[in-house]
């Protein structure tokens, strides 16, 4: 499978600048490709517009060929943001959170260190390494096939960083995930990219 931009353009304004302009990128089925970039050159944008958050004001998103927006349900393309308790509605239980979507298999949930008893519990109860670890799985539906990585440890502690990403590598290759993975940390993306494009 393969997950491409096709000189994506988009503004936040009609007549505000170009956040992205006529970028392209391909992303294949169990490759890990590093976006770098200074702040504020749109990458955060870009994993918007290639996750489906976001439509392109020029140039298309198409997953195998087809456009994303074509697809319907549970989307192929997920992605984990840096900061979790901004994605999670801090009125639902973590439970109730995750019934939204397809349901994550138990293996993925304890490979990440979740408790059950978290699932009774709101977003302000837990930690934000648990509270990732939580966005993380909920992103890790059986349906996924592309996970975008946001600075995803960018705010977590060393333990949490290394648990986090070597359960991520191993469940990407036992399912051929494709990874996009931003990060500011040159050692990181040393470590888990088979190649880097810049933005």
């Amino acid at each position: 499978m393969t997950l491409e931009a096709k000189n994506l353009t988009f503004r936040y304004h009609p007549k505000g600048p170009k956040v992205i302009d006529g970028v392209d990128l391909t992303l294949q089925s169990g490759e890990h490709l590093g976006l770098t970039g200074p702040s504020g050159r749109g990458k955060t944008t870009l994993c918007r517009l290639l996750a489906g958050y976001d439509q392109p004001d020029a140039g298309a998103v198409l997953l195998d060929g087809k456009p994303l927006s074509s697809y319907r349900g549970y989307c192929p393309v997920q992605m984990v943001w840096q900061h979790p308790e901004m994605v999670v509605d801090p009125l639902r239980t973590l439970g109730a959170t995750l019934a939204e979507g397809w349901a994550v298999e138990e293996r993925v949930l304890a490979g990440l260190h979740i408790e059950p008893g978290w699932l009774t519990r709101y977003p302000s109860e837990l930690s934000g390494g648990e509270l990732q670890r939580f966005c993380v799985a909920r992103a890790l539906g059986p349906a996924t096939r592309f996970l975008l990585c946001d600075e995803l440890s960018a705010m977590l502690d060393l333990i949490t960083q290394a648990q986090i990403w070597s359960f991520l590598l191993e469940e990407a290759e036992r399912r051929n995930l494709g990874l996009l993975i931003v990060s500011h940390s040159a050692p990181l993306m040393e470590r888990l990219c088979t190649r880097t494009q810049a933005l």
